[in-house]
């Protein structure tokens, strides 16, 4: 069987309008499959680089041409949606650490216009070792101003030569984040004024929001679905039908990137805020919260998770009692959402790897739960206990074993490093916390100034060491129970 490329698949040549940074599943499930759209319903007519955000190979994109299949399997509007789609959106991938004057040659290109990048929520902070001299710089916005400042200097400054930058990453304020750290860089090289006064004039730093499930690599039916296309594939992507992009921009960006033209589910607005607040607290709250109590009670995928009786439970009732509340939108509104993310999670047809999810957890933990723990201190006084419980699974998780099993723990280096230096130095649970908790590296602050929180997080990761995920669970359940008895 051969394998996927341009000689078995057609594939149009568009000029490079896009720099993407990511390369990665959720990268090519959503934003190359809408560029794929905006070339096959609209004039855009234009193609992405693809350029990986850390040390990694891009071979197997270029073997392939750049093409790949995208599978969308799920409901939507009730009726049943099984597509399969050749994605044609993408040039070539370049490695920056392997190519890194073909990387920053692609600055030079007359025709580029757009940045896209997905480098999870770690991704765009700021290194203070990184400089201009770099090749490459480590941090994904250290790149992306060397980049720049190519750009500026091989076009001379010019105004219509500036850039789109487009973050998809799951941060408040995004493209504001990007913007500063982007500006924080020349300050610190010692770049011209001209070129800060560039960045601020000719270029665009949108803040954004993206929604859709994407599992990635759908190992255990490769052989069946290649066998239907009739072509190997080794970036097969799997996805769901449902699809939300939200764009903060300059007004004139809709006709530039016409999405909606597309009959795609683009919102240009004023303000993302409130879709943002949603969708990260609901949806990817509850991933992050569910998977290291789900995998650590012997669940392997979302849909396995959502419709455990126990875990199921566990994720409604932290959604209805503990996040809803701190959002500051019609409940309604909210619970029709927040049942519709968990019938999302039990699509039959996706199976989504509660390891995949856990990439950059304590990354992900800070953004997305850590505000609700939070606001509920702020407003009553009072720890969310499922959230907190959720807290002390994740510093479980990090112990690297399932049982007898190891655990492959996807995570920076430091962080792996620093988890697996407490869990062989500790054994006393309030120690492990006050650890943990303590690293204001992990959290930007110390998470023990935060009352009661070390200690109940310690008496968690306790009960999961002495009696299992399971057993702990279900004690903290019927603890929640016996409260909402006497609330009612």
């Amino acid at each position: 069987m051969e394998r996927l490329s341009k000689y078995i698949r057609s594939k149009p040549a568009y000029p490079e309008r896009i720099l993407q940074i990511g390369e990665g599943n959720f990268m090519r499930g959503f934003i190359d499959w809408q560029i794929h759209k905006l070339n096959e319903e609209t004039d855009f007519k234009g193609s992405a680089v693809v350029v990986p955000p850390r040390r990694g190979s891009i071979e197997t994109l270029n073997e392939q041409d750049g093409l790949y299949t995208l599978y969308l399997e799920g409901f939507q509007e009730g009726r049943e949606i099984r597509e399969s789609t050749v994605i044609t959106a993408l040039s070539r991938g370049i490695s920056s650490y392997e190519h890194y004057d073909e990387f920053m040659a692609v600055a030079d290109q007359p025709d580029l216009r757009f940045v896209f990048s997905n480098t999870t929520e770690a991704g765009i902070s700021f290194m203070e070792e990184d400089r201009l001299s770099d090749r490459p710089q480590k941090s994904f916005p250290g790149k992306l101003t060397a980049f720049l400042y190519r750009r500026y200097l091989t076009f001379n400054g010019s105004e219509q030569k500036g850039l789109v930058m487009i973050p998809c990453e799951l941060l408040d304020d995004n493209g504001d984040k990007l913007k500063e750290i982007v500006l924080r860089y020349a300050d610190l090289w010692g770049l011209e004024k001209g070129f800060s006064e560039w960045i601020e004039r000719a270029n665009a730093f949108c803040n954004t929001l993206v929604d859709r499930i994407v599992p990635g690599f759908p190992k255990d039916k490769v052989a069946e679905l290649e066998e239907a296309a009739g072509y190997r594939d080794s970036l097969i992507v799997t996805a769901e039908p449902y699809h939300l992009f939200v764009i903060d921009g300059p007004d004139w960006l809709k006709k530039e990137l016409p999405l909606h033209e597309a009959g795609l589910n683009a919102v240009f607005v004023d303000d993302v805020a409130p879709y943002r607040v949603r969708k990260v607290r609901i949806l990817n709250g509850a991933h992050t919260a569910m998977t290291p109590v789900a995998y650590l009670a012997g669940l392997d995928t979302v849909r396995e998770a959502a419709e455990d009786d126990l875990v199921g439970s566990f994720v409604k009732d932290l959604l209805t009692y503990e996040v809803i509340p701190t959002i500051d939108l019609p409940e309604q509104q909210l619970t029709a959402y927040a049942d519709e993310i968990l019938d999302r999670f039990r699509n039959p047809f996706i199976r989504h790897q509660l390891l995949d999810i856990s990439l950059n957890s304590f990354a992900k933990f800070k953004v997305r739960n850590l505000p609700v723990i939070m606001e509920h201190l702020n407003k009553n006084g009072k720890l969310p206990q499922r959230t907190v419980f959720a807290l002390g699974a994740l510093i479980c998780f990090y112990k690297g074993k399932r049982g007898h099993s190891d655990i492959p723990l996807a995570d920076d280096p430091e962080t792996l490093s620093f988890l697996k230096m407490i869990w062989t130095d500790e054994t006393d649970a309030a120690e492990i916390a006050r650890r943990v908790l303590g690293s204001e590296k992990l959290w930007g602050q110390n998470l023990n100034e935060w009352p009661d929180l070390a200690a109940m997080v310690a008496q968690h990761i306790e009960d999961i060491e002495q009696t299992g995920m399971t057993e702990s669970l279900k004690k903290l359940m019927n603890s929640q129970r016996l409260k909402l008895g006497d609330l009612s």
